[in-house]
C-alpha cells in the first residue's frame, strides 16, 4: 500500500515545462509592452523581411526587364505605383529592392560584427603591447571619412556585391572592435576570468567560454545599429553611382534614376525613399529598444 500511495506524487511536476514556456511568453509580452520603441522596431523590420521574402509572389512583373512602350505610366490598376522611365513597374522594383538591401546588410553586418567582436575581445584580454598596437590601427582607420573610404575601395576593386560587402566590413570592423573592447575590458578583470586563467585555460577558451557569453547584449545592440548604417551607406553609394549596377533593383539607384522624371511620375522616387526610411527607422528603433531593454549604454560604449 505504501508503494501505491507514492506513485501519484510525481504527477503534479509534469506541467512544469508548460509553466516555464508561459512565463517566457509573458516576459516577452511585458518587454514589448514596456518598450514601445522596441515594438515599433520589430514591426517595421519584420514587415520588411516578410515583404522581401514574398517578393517573387507579390508582383507578377520582372524588376529588371524594360518595357519602353509602358514608360512613365502613372498609378493604374495594373501598375499600382506606376512605371519608371524604362517602363519597369515601380512597386516591383521597390519590393525587390528590399531583398537586395537586406541581403547586403545581413552579409556585411554579420562579417563586420563577427570580426570586430573577435578582435575586440582578444585585444581586451591580452592587453599590453598588443592592445596598444591594435587600437592605434583602429584609431587611424576611424580617422578616415566613411564615405571616402568606401568610394576608394569600390573605385579600385569594382562595385559588385562581394566588393561592397568587403568594403563595408573594412569600414565598420574598427568601430565594432572599439565598442566590444570597451565592454570586454570590464569583464576580463572579474573573478571568474581570473579563476579560468589560474586553471591554465588557453586564451581562445577563455575568450569564447568566459568573456563572450558575458557581453551578448552589447554585440546584439551593435549588430542592429550597424545594420541600419550599412543599409543607408549602401543606398548612398548607389545614389552616387558607385553602388549597384543598373538594372539592379536598389533603392539608392531608383532614387537617382527617378530624379529626372520626378514631376512626371513622383512615385518612382517617393516609393524607394519611403521604403528606405522605414527600414532604417525600424533598425534604429530596434537598436534603441534593445539598448534600453538590455541595459546597454550606446554612448558610453562608443566612447570606451
Amino acid at each position: 500500500m505504501s508503494q501505491t500511495s507514492q506513485v501519484p506524487s510525481a504527477t503534479p511536476q509534469e506541467p512544469t515545462p508548460t509553466v516555464a514556456r508561459e512565463s517566457r511568453g509573458v516576459r516577452v509580452r511585458r518587454a514589448l509592452r514596456d518598450s514601445p520603441t522596441l515594438t515599433v522596431g520589430l514591426i517595421l523590420v519584420g514587415l520588411h523581411i516578410v515583404i522581401a521574402l514574398l517578393a517573387p509572389v507579390l508582383t507578377p512583373f520582372d524588376p529588371t526587364v524594360s518595357v519602353p512602350s509602358e514608360a512613365l505610366y502613372g498609378a493604374t490598376a495594373e501598375h499600382w505605383l506606376g512605371t519608371d522611365q524604362y517602363g519597369r513597374d515601380v512597386l516591383t522594383r521597390t519590393v525587390w529592392g528590399g531583398r537586395y538591401a537586406l541581403l547586403v546588410a545581413f552579409l556585411a553586418t554579420t562579417v563586420a560584427v563577427a570580426l570586430g567582436t573577435l578582435i575586440g575581445v582578444i585585444t581586451a584580454y591580452l592587453r599590453g603591447w598588443f592592445d596598444l598596437v591594435v587600437m592605434r590601427i583602429v584609431d587611424a582607420m576611424l580617422s578616415v571619412p566613411t564615405i571616402l573610404s568606401l568610394l576608394v575601395i569600390v573605385t579600385v576593386f569594382g562595385n559588385g556585391l562581394p566588393v561592397i560587402v568587403l568594403a563595408v566590413t573594412i569600414i565598420y570592423t574598427p568601430a565594432v572592435t572599439r565598442v566590444v573592447r570597451g565592454a570586454a575590458s570590464t569583464v576580463v578583470s572579474l573573478d571568474f576570468v581570473t579563476a579560468a586563467r589560474a586553471r591554465g585555460e588557453g586564451t581562445l577558451s577563455i575568450v569564447f567560454r568566459e568573456v563572450l557569453p558575458s557581453i551578448p547584449g552589447v554585440i546584439l545592440v551593435e549588430y542592429a545599429m550597424r545594420a541600419s548604417w550599412v543599409i543607408l551607406l549602401v543606398s548612398t553609394l548607389s545614389f552616387l553611382g558607385f553602388g549597384a549596377n543598373p538594372p539592379t533593383p536598389d533603392w539608392g539607384l531608383m532614387i537617382s534614376e527617378g530624379r529626372t522624371s520626378l514631376t512626371v511620375v513622383p512615385l518612382a522616387t517617393i516609393a524607394p525613399i519611403v521604403a528606405l526610411a522605414t527600414l532604417v527607422i525600424g533598425m534604429s528603433a530596434l537598436a534603441d529598444g534593445l539598448s534600453g531593454r538590455l541595459g546597454v549604454d550606446r554612448l558610453q560604449r562608443g566612447a570606451a
